[in-house]
């Protein structure tokens, strides 16, 4: 997408959520390029996220994926359309990890940032690293951790934000194949242990559907939800297991749709 300047929102509608979930009504974005155009990146979406549930977003590139999670933390208005959500904090794409601090340090971020003392937010924030397997790493820098481990510590740090819904946008989208097989089945069981609202934006099919509980499918910009998949499997899952490979198909036939309409 080009570069953009957010159009302000005139009647931004935003209410609270009443049971920790999410719920978007018709929402539609518009942004102005910096040629002053007016660029649709979302249209009319309409989507409900129950507490609890995992919803996966899939869809082509530049088709308001990363717009959605932002509206939904707030980080944007919506041009028309209603959002009702309960606290959500963002994931983005790259770790962010502040090199001068150590692991734990740059876990406990959202702690410090809520008026958490240092010796405070470190010590919460230490004593999940043995949980999340980063056990003996706390005074790493995040030079020294690998790709998985600053993942790790990039979604520790989201979680003691402490907000009830999390919005990820392609958290494993930068690590190879084998750590990224590895960190999805790492979130699914953290998840398992400590449910959230979680929506996960990713371009990987059979990631949303190792991880999600149901399947939001986006057409080209501007975004609208043209499918919506249940992924009723039993956990854990596998890239390799038959009914995986049955709603991958199902959902590259919806994405293959979306991309002649």
């Amino acid at each position: 997408m080009p570069a953009q300047v957010r159009l302000r929102a005139q009647s931004p509608q935003r209410e609270p959520a009443s049971n920790d979930g999410v719920l978007l009504a018709g929402v539609t974005r518009i942004y102005r390029d910096d040629r002053g155009a007016a660029v649709q990146a979302l249209a009319g979406v309409s989507l409900a996220v129950a507490h609890g549930e995992v919803l996966a977003v899939v869809g082509p590139s530049g088709c308001g994926k990363t717009t959605l999670l932002e509206l939904i933390c707030c980080l944007q208005a919506p041009d028309a359309g209603t959002i009702a959500c309960a606290p959500a904090v963002l994931m983005p794409q790259r770790d962010l990890l502040l090199p001068w601090l150590s692991a734990a340090e740059n876990a406990a971020l959202a702690l410090r940032v809520a008026g958490c003392s240092r010796s405070q937010a470190r010590a919460r924030a230490s004593a999940l690293f043995e949980e999340l397997g980063l056990g003996g790493f706390e005074d790493a820098r995040p030079q020294e951790l690998s790709g998985g481990m600053r993942q790790r510590v990039a979604f520790l740090r989201t979680l003691l934000a402490g907000k009830p819904v999390l919005c990820l946008d392609e958290p494993f989208g930068a690590l190879d194949a084998i750590t990224r097989g590895e960190m999805q089945g790492w979130l699914s069981q953290t998840l398992a242990r400590a449910p959230r609202t979680v929506v996960l934006v990713t371009h990987d099919v059979e990631e949303a559907i190792v991880l999600g509980d149901r399947i939001a499918v986006l057409s080209p910009r501007p975004g609208r939800v043209i499918e919506e998949l249940e992924v009723d499997l039993p956990r854990p899952r596998a890239r390799t297991d038959a009914e995986v490979g049955s709603l991958r198909e199902r959902a590259l036939l919806a994405l293959g749709m979306a991309k002649r309409t």
